[in-house]
């Protein structure tokens, strides 16, 4: 248990970035989902739109810190190609 303060208002702080952390990660995780499963339908410009909310949320979480930069390029990397090939096909 905190003895000073300043300990307590940090563990405050904590909790509530805790809360806000989850709240972006979890929004990122559902389209990121809705993503993958639009690409493996047949509609190319549904897959289109989901791909690009996905990469919209991945790199808000990125910049935010809360996932690493080089997981969200790689994940948008793979969506995408992904999405090229399905549009090819």
């Amino acid at each position: 248990m905190a003895n000073h303060k300043s300990a307590e208002k940090r563990i405050r702080q904590n909790e509530k970035r805790r809360i806000h952390n989850k709240t972006i990660r979890t929004d990122m995780r559902t389209t990121v989902k809705k993503g993958r499963t639009a690409l493996e339908g047949d509609d190319v410009e549904a897959a289109r739109a989901q791909v690009r909310a996905a990469e919209k949320s991945l790199r808000t979480a990125a910049s935010k810190g809360i996932i690493p930069k080089k997981r969200a390029d790689r994940t948008v990397s793979r969506m995408n190609k992904r999405l090229n090939t399905l549009a090819s096909s």
